[in-house]
């Protein structure tokens, strides 16, 4: 890629800088603050914190505030400030059963192992644009009532179906399961991977690239929509324990809010167990059920025809935000070298295809 420098082209891009800051810094209204972000845009503020790889609300937030509420940009400089920060433990692994559940649905079943709590949400109202400026007062609600352990730590639908012997065995510690996650952070990810890989690039891929793959991949060459299954969608706080450098135990040091979906598939391959079904498993940080379910399906569909449709080469190169965006943010920049020569190129076709035939009087014919 050749560009060439043109004069002014520093100055143009400080103004063009302060421009930016310019409008933030003479706005006539009260600044955004941090609390204000991670409160009013929490589910923003979650996704960035997913995409960027990064559990920190503030740090989020305060990249949404320097990016203007761009995501891709504000998940840009989360990932860029992470990787200035020093490296200090490795964390045990973390179970999600030892999830305090403040949302959980189960759509496949009526009456499962503990409750359905739908948490917050706006699910189920209707999308009525509010054009208010200041929030209507809360309606009263109902005092709130104690839960028991069993409702905090409600046994997950599928061990339901492992008790019905209807479901295949991937869990760690089966033959099917892989004993050492990979690291996403240190090694590069490419074909053919491990599933561990395969969730971690998922785990961090922008939503909505991640979101569309999903929808792509479920759709038959018949136009019509593949049948797919949530088992449960949980959204609460996990422990995060690391080994205490001298006492050599696994000590709690705070915990993060993730999203787990479990998804089911019905198999029905020639080489499958017809008699059973399998489960496609999803996780990220902060609130974000969209990227769960997809995860969790494309888990499945990854695992059972990845290597005939590509659908592993996909989700590892081509859902990650900042690269697809960063290829796509480059196109802005000087190409008129480049460009130039292919007007160049151009012409020459053309005049080569203009001249003449040109006749070889050696060998008597027309070249």
């Amino acid at each position: 890629m050749g560009y060439s420098g043109a004069r002014g082209g520093l100055d143009a891009i400080l103004a063009a800088e302060a421009l930016v800051r310019g409008a933030r810094e003479h706005d006539p209204a009260p600044p955004i603050t941090t609390e204000q972000v991670t409160g009013r845009m929490r589910l923003a503020v979650d996704r960035v914190m997913g995409e960027g790889s990064l559990y920190h609300e503030e740090t989020a937030a305060d990249a949404l505030r320097q990016a203007e509420g761009d995501v891709i940009e504000a998940t840009h400089l989360v990932r860029a400030h992470q990787s200035t920060l020093p490296r200090l433990a490795v964390s045990e692994p973390v179970d999600p059963d030892d999830m305090v559940v403040l949302r959980r649905v189960v759509p496949a079943h009526r009456t499962p192992d503990g409750p359905q709590l739908l948490g917050r949400t706006s699910d189920y109202t209707g999308r009525m644009l509010d054009r208010t400026d200041t929030p209507a007062p809360p309606p009263p609600t109902a005092p709130p009532v104690e839960r028991t352990e069993s409702e905090r730590h409600p046994r997950r639908f599928s061990e339901l179906l492992r008790d019905m012997d209807l479901l295949v065995d991937s869990r760690p510690g089966s033959d099917a399961a892989e004993p050492v996650p990979f690291d996403l952070t240190r090694h590069p990810a490419r074909p053919p991977a491990p599933r561990s890989a395969v969730l971690a690039s998922m785990a961090r891929a922008e939503t909505g690239a991640l979101i569309g793959t999903w929808y792509r991949s479920i759709r038959g060459t018949d136009g019509n929509i593949h049948e797919v299954t949530l088992g449960e969608v949980r959204h609460g706080r996990v422990p995060l324990r690391v080994c205490h450098p001298h006492t050599g135990t696994a000590v709690e040091v705070g915990e993060v809010r993730v999203t787990e979906c479990e998804a089911i598939e019905d198999l029905d391959g020639p080489d499958e167990d017809r008699g059973r079904f399998d489960v496609g498993y999803g996780l990220c940080f902060g609130h974000n059920e969209r990227k769960a379910i997809a995860m969790a399906n494309l888990d499945i569909a990854c695992r059972r025809f990845g290597d005939r449709d590509g659908l592993e080469q996909v989700l590892l190169l081509t859902t990650d935000g900042l690269d697809s965006c960063g290829f796509l943010e480059h196109l802005k920049l000087p190409h008129y070298v480049t460009f130039r020569s292919m007007i160049d190129r151009k012409r020459a076709v053309r005049s080569a295809g203009d001249a003449p035939p040109r006749v070889d009087e050696s060998l008597g014919r027309t070249c």
